[in-house]
């Protein structure tokens, strides 16, 4: 089983419209991954059905015991994320600050905060709509520790890949190069580079592939909506050669991409030429990931 991670340095590059019609074109041969868990929308894409369903408990949020409070203000006065406002006449926890530092819990003078384990979200296991497996997951409002989530995802998606016997685990990452990005790329085999030719575009791609060469993992990239700036595409074409970076393909913009997306469908599902594209990418792709070990 190989495991391809699709990032691109920003958002709007039009990474999780990629990832999906290669996810529609690997059919059942591949497990899904949506680990942008923190915007996740690749389930408008791929229409899973939402079969299993469990809640991801990450971090403690603190609840005080109203009967023993003294109501004496010391946590709200300590608070320095001032998640313990006075209302009602009473000292409560604002879910939405705290951060679970839990030291309200230690000043309160008679133990009346408890730090309770935090829901932080939602883990999925679904059908789509070409019978494939996705996991994806759902962080909620506010939650911390979206890693964590997004290492839930891949462990998921691993073990489906092996229980079913699955040639290759294909993962949307999260944008940037943060802790979900860092997480999403633990295990990988083959980076997919998503990025578009723009000032921004260009020095995105520089930062994450920053990230991407200290895990030592293979990448290809591919340049969406090239044809708007040529001479930024220049400039991309020459960073990845300087890197040694795979050119997978370029993709001209097209509007049928916005059209598919407004009828819940991939690029590949439609008769734009942009289809043959990306079926030649895929087909470069898994000739790449061929090549290792």
């Amino acid at each position: 089983m190989k495991e391809i991670v699709v990032l691109s340095g920003k958002g709007g590059t039009g990474k999780t419209s990629i990832t999906a019609s290669l996810a529609v074109l690997a059919g059942t041969d591949a497990i899904v991954a949506d680990c942008d868990v923190d915007a996740a929308n690749m389930h408008l894409l791929m229409q899973p059905d939402f079969a299993v369903s469990s809640e991801f408990y990450s971090g403690v949020l603190a609840e005080i015991d109203q009967s023993v409070c003294t109501q004496c203000g010391i946590c709200s006065a300590k608070c320095r994320f001032d998640a313990i406002p006075f209302v009602n006449n009473k000292y409560v926890v604002n879910p939405l600050a705290c951060e679970g530092c839990g030291y309200c819990q230690k000043v309160c003078p008679v133990g009346a905060i408890s730090l309770l384990d935090r829901k932080s979200g939602h883990l999925y296991i679904s059908k789509t709509k070409v019978g494939s497996t996705m996991v994806h997951a759902r962080l909620d409002i506010a939650a911390e520790n979206s890693g964590k989530l997004v290492a839930k995802v891949k462990s998921e998606a691993q073990l489906q890949a092996n229980n079913q016997s699955k040639a290759f685990v294909i993962v949307d990452g999260s944008p940037g190069i943060g802790c979900p990005v860092v997480s999403s790329l633990s295990g990988a085999n083959y980076v997919v580079l998503v990025t578009e030719p723009t000032v921004s575009g260009l020095h995105d791609l520089e930062r994450i592939y920053g990230v991407i060469k200290r895990f030592r993992i293979k990448a290809g990239c591919i340049i969406n909506k090239h044809d708007i700036n040529p001479q930024k595409t220049e400039e991309i074409l020459e960073f990845l050669k300087s890197e040694g970076i795979v050119h997978l393909a370029s993709i001209p913009y097209d509007i049928a991409f916005t059209e598919s997306m407004t009828q819940a469908q991939t690029i590949v599902e439609t008769n734009s030429s942009v289809k043959n594209t990306l079926i030649e990418t895929w087909s470069r792709i898994k000739t790449e990931i061929s090549k290792i070990n």
